[in-house]
């Protein structure tokens, strides 16, 4: 018995940010001080890294979990299931919902019990509960379920990624241009013919690598110091993401004993674009072979990293035919891949 996915849904916010946003931002440096560079070229540059033209925002009106509920409310109709027969509800989030204006985390009720609540589920038996794991919240949710399924405690299961990110990033910290806000969400089922996930992998790095993404202080001296901010050491995570993304892609890849070649689409973290062209490109080295043009559908440069909703968003952004020259047909071989905060990697190959 395998699982699948039978149902998608996702809820992009309509308030688009471009890069002119952040033209009249003070950016600052770590000390305090100010970027000696100016904005046009500090924007310039980040464009050219990550992809990022433009980002989507949350209006004001909704927090993370209505963003999720929103998504989830897709994935049902999608898949065609009773939301009663739900087993188990697992939200993937890092910082809870965090209301228009402020940037204190609201996670009591959890925020899986909220999409519950407004998906208007009365079966206390459907289990609702959040995962914090980083960026890669929803492939370890989509994992769990898989847990639960073949064990017998589940039958359907809801798997959400949720982000409102715009609301925990530091101003004047030029990294703030990556985060966005977004919600996907799956349904997944027992499989048994041959579709579904075919093999795993997954991994914590708690030594050095646990404080490459953390909350901090605003890097203006002016303002509150005990309020956190969402804050990276980007050279380090693209280094550790570099070397140790791709072998966990091949660990997963050969235990699924799929061919590299039958390989249709990565569908891998809208981090940043060079990083995510650099992990899959040394993916596929290490099997002596050159990454095909088409082989990583891209949604970043105009939705910008979401964290956990960046997968589930783009999955079914390509299953709906809203990624240009990308799609997805019955048998094809995919590998879902993340990477993010604890450090933690997880990946799984699937045939669809």
């Amino acid at each position: 018995m395998k699982i699948k996915i039978t149902g998608t849904g996702s809820y992009i916010p309509e308030r688009v940010i471009s890069d002119k946003y952040f033209e009249l931002h003070q950016f600052l440096n770590d000390d305090g001080t100010p970027i000696k560079q100016s904005n046009e070229v500090i924007i310039k540059k980040f464009k050219a890294i990550t992809g990022i033209e433009e980002r989507r925002y949350s209006e004001s009106h909704h927090n993370t979990s209505d963003l999720a509920f929103l998504a989830s409310q897709k994935a049902i109709e999608s898949s065609g299931i009773d939301p009663e027969t739900l087993d188990y509800i697992i939200f993937a989030h890092n910082f809870g919902d965090v209301k228009f204006g402020s940037n204190q985390s609201d996670m009591i009720p959890s925020l899986a019990s909220r999409v519950k609540h407004k998906l208007g589920i009365k079966n206390p038996k459907c289990v609702a509960y959040d995962l914090i794991f980083g960026c890669p919240g929803w492939v370890e949710g989509v994992l769990q379920a898989n847990a639960f399924i073949k064990s017998g405690m589940a039958k359907k299961c809801l798997v959400i990624g949720a982000e409102t990110l715009s609301r925990v990033v530091d101003d004047h910290d030029r990294d703030s241009m990556i985060y966005s806000d977004g919600a996907g969400a799956t349904v997944i089922e027992a499989s048994d013919d041959e579709t579904g996930m075919l093999s795993y992998e997954t991994a914590s790095f708690t030594e050095e690598e646990v404080g490459f993404l953390f909350n901090g202080k605003s890097y203006h001296p002016g303002l509150d110091q005990n309020i956190n901010y969402i804050k990276m050491y980007g050279r380090k995570i693209y280094e550790f993401a570099l070397s140790n993304v791709p072998l966990a892609m091949k660990e997963c890849l050969d235990k699924s004993g799929i061919s590299i070649d039958e390989v249709k689409k990565i569908l891998i973290h809208q981090a940043n674009e060079k990083m995510d062209e650099a992990i899959v490109d040394r993916f596929y080295k290490l099997y002596d072979k050159e990454a095909p043009a088409d082989i990583m559908p891209m949604s970043i440069h105009d939705l910008g990293n979401s964290s956990v909703a960046t997968v589930p968003t783009l999955f079914d952004l390509i299953l709906n035919g809203q990624i240009e020259n990308h799609e997805i047909n019955k048998g094809d071989i995919l590998i879902f891949a993340s990477v993010g905060a604890g450090m933690n990697i997880n990946a799984f190959v699937y045939r669809y």
